[in-house]
């Protein structure tokens, strides 16, 4: 400033230039939700084991499927090879010897999930666009877990079935070609297996324990028993990782021990009981992340740690100088290795940023060639998309909050309304870069607030126990001091704050509203408890093994004080403080927030003659996973915080999205809670 001050003053024409008001910077124009949140276009590429196809994730009739193609092929020339035209599949993995490919599938989002093969090489059936798709499993009511994908045994994978017992994973291997199962080990309420653990040569060495006391085991397995070997307390985390290429030691990671906060990656010797710290974060800040180990030389390429920004470790100089290769042709990005070839010759990798939704990239180690495969969202107007910073603020108690912000393009940052955007879990964490939530509302011009409130993972057990007991309380506050860090830093409009989230983050909108009335301006609650009490009685028959930790961190309702806690931090028993204005959305069929949370919130305030609006999916799950539902829900809500907040927002829509609108739009005064021996 006082250069261009001195400027001014000595020269004239500089003084003239200086005087003249810069050019109104305006917002740039609304970006269509669909290009948002509608499915990308092409997302989730693998190389088959042997480099010869790629397949991927792409609608078929209007819902995400699983395609294929030669790997010189181009995308254009891609078959499918499923066809659900009512659930989109997310998530799928070529067997070891790239004979099959699997995936998981639920009913309308009930979390009972069954697995499915389909032969790439095979011609479509008779009469449709496909090959057969099998179910392998073909289990009703049945929630299935994939454990391990054996190197020696290209036509097996190993599983879990809780259909002897809805609470317990029995171990089972199954055949890929047949779904023959072949059972390896039961579980029960006395042995409480969370999970088995394979070497490299795929023989069963260690399994997990949850106790009843919400202390977890680590164990050996042994020819004739299951031997203790390392044991956590319910405050700490200890987790088997990989085997060391020596197969005899296993890389773990632990916060075990009082004098430990951060994570740190061990190699334990499950025979001696010897531990060796490998590595904990250079920078003594957050907890170690991901741990990338080579299929083919077993040995660790690089370590990682999410931060403000995701930082990497190399260990294997040869993908060192690859990256930095990688780096220069695509500065400015995060890039993340995401499938190889079982030679590990030829990598897919995806680079994404703040400001760019990505772009996935095949490199060839060899020729050390760098190739463009698509990008998943290739009509964003990236020049349009607003960056995302870290910040950090004191809330409460003083204790140091790390967050995101997201500050709206071509808008001064003054006096703007606010949404915070909590995230689920509670125990998760948000991360720095592309979000499509967060572009969304500061395109239409909010500031978004994603703030990693105690009790979120990665910044040490200190910061996670921080929020033990503490729903509604301590980890509201640190929201509410967040409002207030922005206000006081005149970046908020203190009359036009919004809150919304999904999870633990429509919990958190309901108690914002509820516990601090004055703060919110409206609040639009995604899959969210309303009472603590109902949900902890109600959560799915496989979290048993998890029962115990919920009430040591959220409250025993099994005792009279941890009860009256919980009731106290039930949103529903402040309902009659409520003064925003509230949209709720729910899914019928959610397994872990069950409708009956909603439907609470919503009655309560009916009864008070409170206007809410409400959005019920029959089809759906903890969360929307439907396109047509998901954005039904985005073009309500955006309108919701436009007529409560201010900012902009757009009125088209697709015929069938519109229609769909009105069909998951509740009449409130509909609205009855159905008693738990009336649910079908």
């Amino acid at each position: 400033m006082k250069t261009t001050k001195m400027l001014c003053f000595l020269f004239f024409t500089t003084l003239v230039a200086c005087q003249t008001p810069a050019p109104k910077v305006s917002q740039p124009p609304i970006i269509d939700r669909e290009l948002l949140f509608d499915s990308p276009e092409i997302a989730g590429g693998q190389l088959s084991p042997d480099g010869k196809f790629i397949s991927f994730i792409k609608p078929y009739k209007g819902t995400q499927n699983i395609w294929i193609k030669k790997l010189e092929e181009d995308f254009t020339k891609a078959r499918p090879l499923t066809a659900d035209t009512i659930r989109p599949i997310r998530s799928y993995f070529w067997s070891r010897d790239g004979k099959y490919i699997l995936y998981s599938q639920d009913k309308g989002g009930d979390e009972n999930f069954n697995i499915y093969a389909v032969n790439p090489q095979d011609a479509p059936a008779q009469g449709s666009d496909i090959p057969v798709n099998r179910d392998l499993t073909n289990l009703k009511g049945v929630r299935v877990y994939i454990y391990a994908i054996p190197l020696t045994d290209p036509d097996a994978i190993y599983i879990g079935l809780n259909d002897r017992d809805k609470a317990w994973h029995d171990l089972y291997k199954m055949k890929i070609s047949t779904g023959e199962r072949t059972l390896i080990r039961q579980n029960s309420a006395t042995d409480r297996i969370t999970g088995w653990v394979f070497d490299w040569n795929d023989q069963l060495r260690l399994a997990s324990r949850a106790n009843s006391d919400g202390s977890n085991d680590i164990l050996r397995v042994d020819a004739k028993e299951l031997v203790k070997i390392y044991t956590t307390s319910v405050f700490e985390d200890a987790y088997p990782y990989a085997f060391n290429k020596d197969n005899k030691r296993v890389y773990m990671y632990t916060n075990k021990g009082d004098s430990l906060d951060l994570s740190q990656l061990i190699l334990f010797d499950p025979e001696t009981l010897k531990e060796e710290i490998v590595e904990s974060d250079p920078l003594k800040r957050v907890d170690i992340g991901n741990v990338f180990i080579s299929e083919k030389s077993k040995e660790i390429i690089y370590t990682s740690y999410e931060d403000e920004r995701n930082r990497i470790y190399w260990k294997d100089k040869s993908f060192e100088s690859d990256y930095e290769l990688i780096k220069k042709e695509l500065p400015n990005t995060d890039i993340y290795f995401t499938s190889s070839t079982a030679d590990e010759n030829y990598w897919l990798l995806s680079a994404s940023a703040d400001i760019d939704p990505g772009s996935t990239y095949l490199f060839d180690r060899i020729n050390k060639k760098l190739t463009f495969q698509y990008r998943p969202r290739p009509n964003i107007p990236v020049k349009d998309l607003a960056e995302m910073k870290a910040i950090k603020y004191k809330s409460s108690d003083g204790l140091e909050i790390p967050a995101f912000l997201t500050l709206p393009k071509g808008l001064e940052p003054k006096n703007l309304p606010v949404v915070v955007f909590p995230h689920g879990g509670p125990w998760a964490r948000d991360g720095w870069g592309y979000s499509s939530y967060a572009q969304f509302l500061a395109n239409r011009g909010y500031a978004v607030l994603s703030p990693n409130f105690r009790s979120s993972t990665g910044y040490g057990k200190k910061f996670l126990n921080a929020g033990n007991n503490q729903w509604g309380e301590k980890m509201q506050d640190d929201l509410t001091w967040g409002v207030k860090y922005l206000i006081s830093e005149g970046i908020a409009d203190s009359s036009k704050i919004g809150i919304m989230g999904g999870s633990y983050g429509g919990y958190a909108t309901l108690a914002g509203v509820a516990f601090t009335p004055d703060v919110y301006a409206c609040g639009v609650s995604i899959v969210g408890p309303s009472n603590l009490i109902t949900l902890l009685n109600s959560i799915p028959p496989y979290w048993e093994a998890g029962r115990k930790i919920f009430h040591v961190r959220m409250g025993d309702p099994t005792n009279p004080e941890g009860k009256a806690q919980l009731e106290r931090q039930s949103p529903l028993n402040s309902a009659n403080k409520i003064k925003a204005a509230l949209l709720v959305v729910q899914g019928a069929n959610d397994p872990r927030v069950n409708k009956a949370e909603s439907d609470q919130i919503v009655i309560a305030l009916r009864e008070r003659g409170f206007p809410v609006e409400y959005i019920v999916a029959p089809d759906e799950g903890h969360g929307f996973a439907r396109p047509v539902n998901n954005m039904a829900m985005l073009a309500s809500a955006e309108k919701f915080l436009a007529k409560h907040l201010g900012g902009r927002y757009q009125e088209s829509m697709k015929p069938e999205v519109a229609k769909r609108l009105g069909e998951i739009t509740v009449d409130v005064a509909t609205v009855k809670l159905v008693p738990p021996a009336e649910k079908k």
